[in-house]
């Protein structure tokens, strides 16, 4: 049977200026833009422990874990250093709306876009007995 094997891609629409947004997540994320305006990402080159996992969810109709983002998606995006990158995005004047907070599979944090979507970034860690209670 043919099955799904990882993402291959995130798409959605701005609110606004699609080259402003897809270079403030350059500029504040170091998402790597090629020519054409968006990001190729290669999952050989994660370091980290979990060898590039991606995890895929559908939440109930009534959650409110995109809040306080009124939009129907919320997008992972897999980091290698989340204390980094806070302090580059506070920096940069992006607050942060929820954590640092550590879990047995990582590190978590979010931040909205300019556009109102929230953003989840996470340091993965392998999920086993070691990191249960980190």
């Amino acid at each position: 049977m043919a099955k799904i094997t990882g993402i291959g891609g995130v798409f959605f629409k701005t609110a606004g200026d699609n080259t402003a947004l897809a270079e403030w997540y350059r500029k504040n994320l170091g998402l790597p833009l090629e020519d054409f305006g968006g990001a190729i990402l290669r999952w050989p080159n994660d370091t980290a422990e979990d060898r590039g996992l991606t995890v895929w969810h559908v939440a109930a109709k009534d959650s409110t874990w995109f809040s306080p983002s009124t939009s129907s998606f919320m997008i992972n995006y897999r980091v290698d250093n989340l204390g980094e990158l806070l302090d580059q995005l506070r920096a940069a004047g992006v607050a942060i709306v929820q954590g640092p907070e550590s879990h047995e599979n990582g590190k978590f944090a979010w931040i909205m876009d300019p556009d109102g979507n929230k953003v989840e970034l996470w340091e993965p860690k392998l999920w086993d007995e070691k990191n249960k209670d980190a």
